[in-house]
């Protein structure tokens, strides 16, 4: 199912706040939520708002690895959810073969947020996983945060 970041937001919990990214899937009402650490959520917004800080920080520096070795980030699979956690696939093109990595779906997102790579989520994840639109709305911007 082809999806895109909806938003990254702030979730108040009985432990403090959890950053979390909202996917939206193409056709469908309801997000898939995927709560993920401060300085990954961060990441994510710094990508989709192609914010340059100056010094390349840990998504920029592997997005620069994979280019300067003559790959590129093809596409974002949610492939799976195992025990509440999120696996990703990022499939890469490199000179030799395209290839699929295992990797952190915050991560995953970070990398696609500054490459506008497709975004796509399994049915099965997306079901398990789906939640109403409202559930999010009260929730702060993560850029709202961070600028306190």
């Amino acid at each position: 199912m082809d999806a895109a970041i909806d938003a990254v937001r702030v979730a108040g919990t009985p432990t403090g706040p959890v950053p979390v990214v909202l996917l939206a899937v193409e056709g469908e009402s309801d997000l898939l939520p995927i709560f993920v650490g401060f300085d990954e959520a961060a990441s994510i917004a710094r990508g989709l708002d192609a914010e340059d800080i100056g010094r390349p920080l840990t998504h920029d520096l592997t997005l620069d690895l994979v280019e300067e070795l003559g790959g590129r980030i093809e596409r974002v699979v949610v492939s799976d959810v195992e025990d509440g956690t999120y696996i990703a696939d990022l499939h890469l093109a490199t000179p030799r073969e395209s290839t699929v990595i295992d990797a952190r779906p915050s991560d995953s997102l970070a990398l696609a947020a500054r490459t506008n790579a497709p975004l796509a989520v399994d049915e099965s994840v997306f079901e398990e996983g789906r939640r109403d639109p409202d559930e999010f709305e009260d929730m702060d911007d993560i850029r709202e945060v961070m600028e306190v």
